[in-house]
């Protein structure tokens, strides 16, 4: 079992909002959020998400994680609406995905939904492209 993750928090620079810095056993996870502060349950329940999201890795010391979540102003909409986005930076790739949603927690599961299925591609791909050379290797 994995010990519970760091948590290190650190003011944004220039009032930008509020910057969290998680580092998980195997993971590097920022999280900054933009035009309201930022409390620890979210903070945990954003966590908890991301980390469901290692089982899809083939090395997960690869991955940096960094999620922004943010309260937009939008003229035409009334009421708040949350914007979250988030970005991975693998080996040879990038993913990212975003959603705005009038509430937080969902547009977090929506992004968390569309890294999943974007992360079970680039591990199929992977998976496939370590075969194939691994037939070539034998080939030889």
């Amino acid at each position: 079992m994995t010990p519970p993750p760091k948590l290190v928090r650190v003011n944004a620079p220039r009032g930008r909002g509020f910057l969290s810095k998680i580092k998980s056993q195997f993971m590097k996870i920022t999280i900054r959020a933009k035009n309201f502060k930022l409390i620890l349950s979210l903070e945990e329940y954003i966590n908890r998400k991301i980390n469901y999201l290692e089982r899809f890795f083939l090395n997960p010391l690869e991955a940096d994680f960094r999620v922004e979540i943010e309260k937009t102003t939008q003229h035409h909409r009334k009421g708040k609406v949350f914007q979250a986005l988030a970005q991975i930076k693998l080996p040879g790739k990038i993913i990212r995905a975003e959603s705005v949603s009038q509430d937080l927690r969902l547009a977090i599961d929506e992004v968390k939904e569309e890294l999943q299925q974007e992360l079970k591609k680039y591990k199929e791909k992977m998976l496939a492209k370590r075969k194939r050379n691994q037939r070539n290797v034998k080939k030889d």
